[in-house]
């Protein structure tokens, strides 16, 4: 008898993971929910479909796209189409060729009885865990329509933050690469020139273009070494953080930078309020929607934060007076939860935590500005300065004569 392995909350709302047995998804899926059991996560345990699902990862789909999808899925839903025919013209729409595949496998599932949710879960790469449950509510309640424009409206505020921030900081990146290519070309092909026409001139040179040449040789010399010392490093530093410590110390680190932390923060502030509101909104209790977003955070930081805050609900602790024990969110940003925890308004103080900190990231954003004349003037100054030195010793000759 094939075994599943089950994600579940109760009815207090805590999660419970496990294994058991059954002749199918749907007697399994029934077999839990007499049990008192709110199944979003089910899927057989077979090693050749684990290891196809771990191959399929490797595919993905941007963000825009799956808005798209989303989108179209909620047209056609609307205009009263059987579930089939619908997921036949999402099938037929797909650009991605291995999202294709994968639309034609959660139909497939459908086909096969599944509700669309579990025929998603089959495919968590594609389908995450959040967007399964708001599904799953959606089916529940019957009210797709309502939750899926729920979830566009999230996909659409996470796009504006994204691209609001990657604009930003997109120009300072390209100048400091900029930089690193002019100063890298002016080393490699334009400074041996010069070391060839001085070596030649056995002329005593002055000490800044000295200097200059004696590490241009040193590099050249030990160039090759640093490269193999560096490109070691970098493998070295990749794999580290692959690790769950290296990437926790990576994102402790990003909130702790200058300026780049505050981005950081707000962001994933943001990330924190509009999931925990959209899982809210759709009718989910307050553990298994903290445990969801928990899974949505992308800083380890946070959602380590957040494992510890849910275990104090768990055991009583309101929501905000666990958050403000893990002292990773702003005061004013706890307070304003402790304020829609006590008046019943938790959900819509959650958009006002939102709006607030989108605000905040504009504020930092700003601060941005000032950054790209400080680049440029820095450009300036370190190739004028590499340029300056190399002719210094044509300039004593000129000054001589």
């Amino acid at each position: 008898m094939p075994q599943f392995h089950y994600r579940a909350a109760r009815s207090d709302g805590s999660i419970v993971e496990g294994k058991t047995n059954g002749l199918s998804e749907s007697a399994v899926r029934s077999e839990l929910e007499t049990q008192g059991l709110f199944v979003f996560q089910l899927k057989g345990s077979n090693i050749w479909r684990d290891a196809t699902v771990a191959w399929k990862r490797r595919g993905h789909i941007p963000l825009r796209d799956f808005l798209i999808f989303n989108q179209q899925f909620v047209t056609l839903v609307k205009a009263g189409l059987p579930i089939l025919r619908t997921f036949d013209l999402l099938t037929e729409r797909a650009v991605n060729p291995t999202f294709r595949k994968t639309l034609e496998e959660v139909r497939e599932g459908i086909r096969g009885g599944a509700s669309i949710s579990d025929a998603m879960g089959a495919q968590p790469h594609f389908f995450p865990e959040l967007y399964r449950a708001t599904i799953q509510s959606g089916e529940h309640t019957g009210n797709l329509i309502d939750v899926l424009q729920r979830y566009i409206a999230y996909i659409k505020l996470l796009i504006a933050i994204r691209e609001k921030v990657g604009k930003a900081l997109a120009y300072p990146a390209f100048l400091m690469v900029l930089g690193i290519g002019v100063v890298a070309f002016l080393m490699i092909f334009v400074i041996p020139t010069f070391v060839d026409v001085y070596a030649q001139s056995n002329a005593s040179l002055p000490g800044p273009t000295q200097t200059l040449l004696d590490l241009v040789t040193s590099a050249v010399l030990w160039g090759p070494w640093a490269i193999g010392i560096f490109l070691l490093s970098g493998i070295g530093g990749w794999l580290w953080s692959k690790t769950e410590q290296g990437q926790y110390q990576i994102h402790h680190v990003l909130l702790t930078f200058p300026l780049i932390g505050g981005i950081v923060s707000n962001n994933q502030i943001i990330r924190l309020s509009r999931t925990l509101v959209t899982i809210l909104a759709g009718g989910l209790p307050l553990l298994t929607a903290l445990s969801m977003t928990t899974n949505a955070m992308t800083n380890k930081v946070f959602s380590r934060a957040l494992v510890r805050a849910t275990s104090r609900v768990r055991e009583g602790m309101g929501l905000a007076a666990s958050l403000k024990e893990e002292r990773f969110l702003p005061r004013m940003t706890v307070e304003m939860i402790e304020v829609g925890e006590l008046t019943g308004a938790l959900e819509s103080m959650l958009e006002e935590v939102a709006d607030f900190h989108e605000s905040e990231i504009d504020v930092y954003l700003n601060q941005l500005n000032w950054l790209e004349p400080i680049l440029l003037l820095f450009m300036g100054i370190l190739v004028g300065g590499i340029v300056v030195i190399m002719y210094l010793p044509i300039f004593n000759i000129a000054g001589t004569l």
